[in-house]
């Protein structure tokens, strides 16, 4: 079983590859799937922002493209301050999670906070959306 202090210490080791030079935030954030392995990403800036990709984003593409495995048990997002999660990733990590998907947000001083996704993304529009039109 994986333990938080280890999915903290690969999205630690994430945000150390981030590539920020207009912000200069640092974000690494780590996802463990339901069936047991983790992915994580940085963010990477752009000059362009729109084409910015976030932490979180980044770890959800690398699950895709390395298992194509889409279920979400954590997400550990790490910032300095500890930032939580902007919209956008919020609502692509609702197309992999359920309302019980544990979202962990720790800063580097060890300090964490521990949610529910239904909690941080409430009223999420998701592909039940389209079910039901």
């Amino acid at each position: 079983m994986i333990d938080i202090h280890t999915l903290r210490q690969h999205a630690i080791a994430a945000a150390k590859h981030a590539y920020s030079p207009y912000s200069q935030a640092k974000v690494g954030s780590a996802i463990l799937t339901t069936n047991g392995h983790i992915y994580s990403g940085c963010n990477v800036e752009n000059s362009s922002f729109g084409a910015t990709i976030c932490a979180e984003r980044s770890a959800i593409m690398q699950m895709i493209s390395q298992s194509g495995h889409a279920h979400i048990d954590k997400v550990y997002i790490y910032t300095k301050a500890g930032w939580p999660p902007c919209g956008l990733c919020r609502q692509v990590i609702s197309e992999f999670a359920t309302i019980d998907t544990e979202i962990i947000i720790g800063n580097e001083e060890g300090q964490e906070k521990h949610l529910p996704f239904s909690q941080l993304f409430p009223l999420a529009y998701t592909a039940a959306e389209y079910q039901n039109k």
